[in-house]
């Protein structure tokens, strides 16, 4: 179905963030579901992330008397509603014609922060436009895949900078695009007309109109961040840690924070889930820069796992994405909400009153060091 349909009603009201998935599967183009809910190869990896959390166990505390949960959390300066996240996601227009911008009003309305897409179809000016009509306070940071041409990454850095994002959020783990078997049987390699990748339009007098092309190199390297960092002032996370020694260097290199991540499983096929790695990531950090968690959340309870081995934050994905293709702004308002209310829940079970009162004595199983 076009991008362009009316959204369909959420009625009855949706209970779980899985619920969104084969509503917002029966609405795309099955070509375009496909690359959302697609991952790299055989997509072990995508169907790990879900897999591990499932494999971990909360041990609540009784009898603590702590009250109702408080979720606001402080990231890097920034006051967010709750550790929770929205993560970079490309091409929402093809999910809903309100696109990025119905997104970022419903991560204004709910204050949580949203990491806009490089690869976004509204331009990041208009995106952080439209959070900051909804609520003036609105956190926007941007994911920047390093180029090949280092003038062109500083053009959008400034980008970023002249729209207000507050942050630059590095997609570390793509120094060349992941092979996915759905998009190549669905031979989808380009967007379909009217629809483009707005921040990749050059700012050149004599290309007016023109889009450039995401131009990834293989030599991407530490030396690059350095670069990145000595043109910015904006703080800089590492995404794509999964090896300790990566997370040691970060650290090392005064990088601002880092999360772990795998890329939704769309890069590396049979790399480990996200949260088995976290608890290793967090050890090597050592407390000295905030660490953060994609891949693979879909409960409160996830959330809660992943705060307790190690993680300040997590940031969620394709049910962002599902969300939008319901609802629009409603429907990723209502996913937010859900899982809000379901880790409000949890912690009143674990007997913790914030989410830092989370432990890694309150979880065991697979990826957890107890």
């Amino acid at each position: 179905m076009s991008a362009d349909r009316e959204p369909a009603p959420l009625a009855p009201r949706l209970l779980s963030v899985r619920e969104y998935e084969p509503l917002a599967r029966d609405l795309l183009d099955p070509v375009h579901y496909d690359y959302f809910a697609g991952g790299a190869h055989d997509e072990i990896t995508l169907r790990a992330n879900e897999a591990a959390f499932a494999r971990l166990a909360l041990t609540p505390r009784i009898l603590r008397g702590r009250g109702r949960p408080d979720l606001a959390t402080d990231l890097l300066g920034h006051r967010t509603s709750m550790p929770v996240l929205l993560a970079p996601t490309a091409f929402h227009r093809l999910a809903h014609p309100d696109a990025e911008r119905a997104t970022a009003r419903a991560a204004a309305s709910a204050g949580a922060i949203l990491i806009t897409a490089m690869l976004s179809t509204v331009a990041v000016e208009d995106i952080a436009a439209e959070a900051r009509k909804t609520a003036a306070d609105a956190h926007l940071w941007f994911q920047l895949y390093i180029q090949r041409d280092m003038g062109f990454t500083e053009a959008l850095v400034r980008r970023a900078e002249e729209a207000g994002c507050t942050a630059l959020v590095v997609t570390a783990d793509s120094p060349a695009l992941g092979r996915h078997v759905r998009n190549d049987r669905n031979d989808f390699h380009d967007l379909p007309p009217g629809v483009r990748c707005e921040n990749l339009r050059s700012l050149r007098a004599d290309e007016p109109g023109h889009v450039r092309q995401v131009d990834l190199s293989p030599e991407l390297s530490w030396d690059h961040v350095e670069r990145l960092r000595a043109m910015t002032d904006l703080p800089v996370l590492i995404k794509g840690v999964l090896h300790p020694e990566d997370a040691r260097i970060a650290a090392d290199l005064s990088v601002d924070a880092v999360i772990v991540s795998n890329h939704g499983g769309r890069q590396l096929d049979t790399t480990p889930a996200t949260i088995t790695q976290l608890p290793r990531v967090a050890e090597a950090v050592g407390g000295r820069i905030p660490v953060l968690l994609d891949g693979g959340v879909r409960r409160g309870t996830d959330v809660a796992k992943a705060l307790a081995l190690g993680a300040a934050a997590v940031a969620v994905g394709r049910p962002v994405v599902w969300g939008l293709t319901v609802g629009g702004q409603r429907g990723v308002e209502e996913v937010l909400e859900i899982l809000r209310d379901e880790l409000g829940h949890t912690l009143t079970l674990c007997g913790c009153a914030t989410p830092a009162e989370l432990a890694r004595s309150m979880v065991t199983g697979e990826g957890s060091p107890c």
